[in-house]
């Protein structure tokens, strides 16, 4: 039993057990609550007190803006010293570097009263929980920048393999996923779910592939990741994917050159629109032949520049444009020709 002044005697805390404020700040680093402005103003409400946090800068990031001695708190950034305390004009005020992988803050706690033991304990495990949290913090968005950077790597070499530059494409791909472009020929895939589950759906498709295969989230259509593979296997895995996720869909091209991934990508975008009517969701492009592969070459020319011997009368540019018009017309529907 111990001693209070009050003369009521306290038992003792049991070996291993935690105080109250101990249990509520190790509560600040469950997964729902890794907040560092929260753990300040817990930290402030719980040794009646006024606390800040900021940056080596001075940059206030969490807590109330408190007057600081300057080139103290350049001595905690720097590493000089690792704490200070002092009491002036009715305050007593502590300061506690905190150190995480980009450099270091400087906790400042100031209040009234002196600071006893058990404050001073609030105010040691809490910048232990704070440091814990930037460097979690820090961590999680370095993980987040590399997983961007290579998503953008990855939609750099697909925008080179559309434009039919392949030895640019496997220059890129060679630092990062040797071998992946070595092949002649590869298959496009388009998986199609709803915006909302994309990312978690590229991250799959990147698992079920081992990372054998380009995974592309589509810059135009939110909904869909682009595959790019040289692997046979790779159809049987998107397949498996499609069938464990409700409202998912698959489209394939049929075999190509890389240098014709653009038409390949038009087949697989093809594909994917019968697949969303198909009890497997998924379908495989069928190419179709053309009517003028029927025809014989001869008259089928004589009979286009009996057609459009009228367009030779008009001014160059207009007679060009016309063409082009006509092109599109013959290889899309009147309304995305217009678009």
């Amino acid at each position: 039993m111990t001693g209070r002044r009050d003369g009521i005697r306290q038992a003792p805390r049991a070996a291993g057990e935690h105080p109250a404020w101990a249990r509520e700040l190790l509560e600040h680093l469950r997964p729902g609550g890794r907040d560092v402005r929260r753990v300040v103003d817990w930290l402030a409400a719980t040794a009646h007190a006024e606390a800040a946090l900021q940056d080596a800068a001075g940059t206030l990031l969490a807590g109330t803006r408190l007057p600081l001695d300057e080139s103290l708190v350049a001595d905690l950034g720097s590493g000089r010293i690792a704490s200070a305390a002092w009491e002036g004009e009715g305050r007593h005020v502590r300061l506690v570097r905190i150190g995480h992988p980009s450099g270091a803050c400087v906790l400042a706690v100031s209040r009234e009263a002196p600071f006893d033991r058990h404050t001073s304990d609030v105010v040691t495990h809490t910048a232990q929980v704070i440091e814990l949290l930037l460097t979690a913090h820090e961590t999680a968005a370095a993980g987040h920048r590399l997983r961007r950077a290579t998503a953008d790597l990855r939609l750099a070499i697909l925008q080179l393999l559309m434009v039919e530059d392949t030895v640019a494409a496997r220059r890129v791909a060679a630092g990062l996923w040797p071998g992946l472009l070595d092949a002649d020929t590869a298959c496009v895939y388009v998986v199609e779910s709803a915006p909302a589950l994309r990312d978690r759906l590229a991250a799959e498709c990147l698992d079920t592939t081992r990372e054998e295969a380009l995974v592309v989230r589509c810059p135009a259509m939110d909904g869909h990741v682009i595959v790019v593979s040289p692997r046979e296997a790779t159809a049987g895995e998107l397949r498996s994917l499609v069938e464990r996720h409700p409202g998912t869909f698959l489209g394939g091209s049929v075999w190509q050159s890389l240098a014709r991934t653009a038409t390949a990508y038009g087949q697989a975008v093809s594909a994917l629109a019968v697949a969303r009517f198909r009890a497997d969701k998924t379908a495989v492009y069928a190419e179709r032949t053309h009517p003028e592969r029927l025809m014989d070459p001869a008259a089928l020319r004589g009979w286009a520049a009996r057609v459009l011997r009228p367009l030779d009368a008009l001014p160059h540019h207009t007679r060009a444009e016309l063409l082009a018009t006509t092109r599109l017309g013959l290889e899309f529907t009147a309304v995305n020709t217009a678009k």
